[in-house]
């Protein structure tokens, strides 16, 4: 038996891992106290982690449908096929009929950019990203207030005295590093705030020195009265704002006359507590966060702006204890003609991607131009996205779906061929993380021999295009340069030949696959070795201020140090004090006032929400579809094993409607929505809202024949949606009505076996 160090990949934290291995096989896992982010932290997934390497549902080999089955076929011909039918269909409908499909499996970054520059070169923006199912109105937000749809606002909680979560449960659902432990602290400080803004009592909620329950689907309404009441105290920094933003004086008619008090009563919160909540922020160290309980609910896309404006006017970006800047730079015009938009729905690219949501309806369209094809790499949309009745029916109608996919997902048994990718603990990976100031990088080894014919998924997609002609001819040059085992002689080959041939650029990561990858045996660290290779001004002077002398031999000196240290590295300084210099706006300030939100902004008033708000005797309760917990995970965590003895997948139902409907603890009910209908069990509890019931996702998952919990995108339509292609899964009407034999008072305990 030996320990080994490597990540955990079951979120975007990818804290560190120590997995002890045996006969090839994960016995147990451990948080990495040497990992300079997550410093030991590790929550019950990663703990877990043996249950998603090795189950039942791994593929294997490539398999091809014959019938109702599979048959194993050979990668040659897997290979042979796929690209010659992609050749057939760009032949006959062109690049439009093909969509790619990425995200919600594995968080496992090495083999995104292989997969995006594949489906470039076939000539297909059709991206279709879980990041679109869940943070498109964020990223439209972002785009018109500070020029950048990549831009992120990352909340410096160590320097903060006052932090506000807004629709974001962190201590089960993570999503910053050792965000449990970091929250929970903050939380024990009697000189700092902890406020939570969430409908339910949530696990975050419960350690608040403040919780604002308001009303589910009021989220925007609560914004834009906490803004006025800012404003109208003068709370607002006018130096900050003077310096930063322009477009202040023409949002002020959006808060003037707004009637707050009315407001509050809508949202169902208590106005003192809010302005108290609005003063502290306005005037301590603050910073925020928000998740997916505002993101996939009423509004996602005003609520995302409206909090750039609340911080911006607090001057809460880009300071000390407040929120960073961080990402790039990319901006998808939804208003520029070049934009690609979906062909039947008609939604924009933004931040360069498309909605899951929408897939199936271009699927369906009766269009010549609609989609035929769709490359679906690690992610599960039978599970993972709304309505999943009309995903089957659409992908049932495809011409081609192409699965690459480390277990057997239900959608992955729809395919007409299935690609078997290694796990991040059979490859190498690359993870680049930090904050506003430290940039950590991790390479990670394989630590795990793959036990079948599988492949990294950077060498799926490059076997593709080079079987379709798409890689164009290489110089036997810079194959001798990448056998010769000389680092520093293929950078200067590789270098060369881009220098020489400009147009070669989209076609850069399959020429390093190729040549490289070939000669180190793995397209993934080949990947990674070349972005060293080619980093910009801006990258190296922060490697510099690492530690890192500058100069050409700079980025290889990081890839040694990189390899002899798993837990990571620090690889880059930021200075905070140049934070601001990441906007993209022409003139670098923050545009406060965008014509395209003033409509909808004065919309959102207090009798205009209530109307909107009723609920009718057919759908009286709120179904929130999704929650972070941690007894869920992605659906590639597919042996219910793991959740053995727990009550992982029940409904969460308020004590007062409980009693209200004559339901018992633990008593089968069918939930029934729009969609669909789902059987689910019970569970009484204080942390839901009244008027509002709670499932998990990642449920309803079939192993071994069996289906194991409810499947929550059975109750979710995919037309419940806002204008980016966002699914409301915050806010589904419903009604519960129980089974037949199923009364009250007659309880049922049922446990994940």
């Amino acid at each position: 038996m030996t320990w080994k160090k490597t990540g955990c990949v079951l979120c975007g934290n990818r804290c560190g891992l120590e997995v002890e291995i045996e006969n090839n096989r994960i016995l147990k896992s451990r948080g990495d106290r040497d990992c300079p982010l997550s410093r030991g932290y590790i929550c019950r997934k990663g703990v877990n982690i043996a249950y998603h390497q090795h189950n039942a549902d791994r593929i294997l080999y490539p398999l091809k449908r014959a019938g109702d089955g599979f048959e194993r076929i050979t990668w040659e011909q897997a290979i042979g096929e796929i690209g010659n039918a992609l050749r057939e269909i760009l032949r006959q409908h062109g690049p439009r009929s093909i969509a790619s499909l990425a995200g919600g499996g594995e968080f496992y970054f090495s083999s995104l950019p292989f997969f995006v520059r594949f489906a470039r070169i076939l000539g297909t923006n059709y991206q279709y990203s879980s990041a679109n199912q869940e943070f498109a109105g964020r990223y439209w937000a972002h785009g018109l207030t500070m020029g950048s749809q990549a831009l992120e606002l990352v909340p410096d909680i160590e320097h903060s005295d006052m932090f506000m979560a807004v629709g974001w449960n962190g201590v089960k659902s993570n999503h910053y590093p050792r965000a449990a432990s970091v929250l929970q602290e903050f939380a024990r400080d009697p000189n700092r705030l902890l406020v939570v803004i969430d409908p339910r009592l949530s696990d975050t909620a419960r350690i608040a020195d403040i919780h604002l329950a308001l009303r589910p689907g009021t989220d925007a309404l609560l914004l834009r009265a906490m803004i006025a009441i800012i404003i109208k105290e003068n709370l607002y920094k006018r130096d900050y704002i003077d310096a930063h933003t322009d477009g202040f004086n023409e949002i002020l008619p959006w808060f003037a006359d707004f009637d707050v008090k009315a407001a509050l009563e809508t949202c169902a919160l208590d106005c003192d507590t809010v302005v108290k909540v609005c003063r502290e922020f306005a005037t301590r160290r603050s910073s925020l966060r928000d998740d997916l309980g505002i993101l996939m609910g009423r509004h996602s896309a005003l609520n995302s702006y409206l909090l750039v404006v609340l911080l911006a006017i607090c001057g809460r970006i880009g300071v000390q204890g407040g929120n960073y800047l961080t990402g790039g730079k990319n901006y998808s015009d939804p208003n520029d003609p070049r934009t690609w938009r979906t062909q039947s729905t008609g939604i924009p690219a933004i931040n360069g991607m498309f909605p899951p949501n929408v897939m199936p309806e271009e699927i369906l369209s009766d269009r010549p131009d609609r989609l035929r094809a769709v490359i679906a790499h690690a992610s599960n949309p039978l599970r993972s996205y709304a309505d999943t009745t009309m995903y089957e029916k659409a992908f049932s109608r495809l011409d081609l779906l192409v699965v690459s996919e480390i277990a057997m997902t239900e959608t992955a048994r729809m395919a007409h061929y299935v690609l078997p990718s290694r796990t991040v603990y059979e490859s190498w990976d690359f993870i680049q993380q930090g904050d506003f100031t430290h940039v950590y990088g991790r390479l990670l080894p394989p630590v795990l021999k793959p036990e079948g014919e599988q492949k990294e998924a950077g060498e799926i997609f490059t076997l593709l295009a080079d079987s379709m002609g798409l890689i164009p001819p290489v110089p036997d040059s810079l194959y001798r340069a990448a056998d010769g085992g000389d680092l520093r002689r293929y950078r200067d080959a590789l270098i060369g030949y881009a220098m020489e041939n400009p147009d070669k650029s989209p076609y850069l990561q399959f020429i390093v696959a190729i040549t490289l990858g070939r000669a180190i045996g793995s397209v993934h660290l080949s990947g990674f070795i070349a972005s060293l290779m080619q980093r910009s001004k801006a990258a190296q002077e922060e490697a510099a201020r690492a530690g890192f002398a500058p100069g050409p031999d700079q980025g290889l000196e990081i890839y040694r140090a990189a390899l002899d240290h798993p837990e990571g590295i620090l690889i880059g300084i930021h200075d905070p004090d140049k934070n601001l210099g990441r906007l993209a706006t022409p003139n670098g300030r923050f545009r406060l006032y965008n014509r395209e939100v003033d409509d909808w902004i004065r919309e959102i008033e207090p009798s205009s929400e209530e109307r909107r708000l009723r609920t009718d005797a057919r759908f009286p309760l709120i179904l929130m579809a999704g929650r972070h917990m941690d007894m869920n995970s992605n659906t590639q965590m597919r042996d219910p094993a793991w959740n053995k003895g727990k009550r992982a997948c029940t409904l969460a139902m308020n004590p007062s409607d409980a009693a209200k409907l004559g339901f018992t603890d633990g008593q089968m009910v069918k939930v029934i929505t729009d969609a669909g209908e789902e059987t689910i069990e019970v569970e009484v509890t204080e942390s839901a809202r009244q008027g509002q019931v709670i499932i998990p996702h990642g449920f309803g998952l079939v192993y071994n024949g069996v289906k194991y919990g409810t499947n929550v995108n059975r109750l979710t339509k995919n037309t419940n949606r806002d204008q980016f292609g966002t699914p409301i899964h915050r806010y589904v009407p419903c009604r519960i009505q129980a089974l037949p034999g199923e009364q009250s008072g007659n309880i049922v305990k049922k446990t994940m076996e």
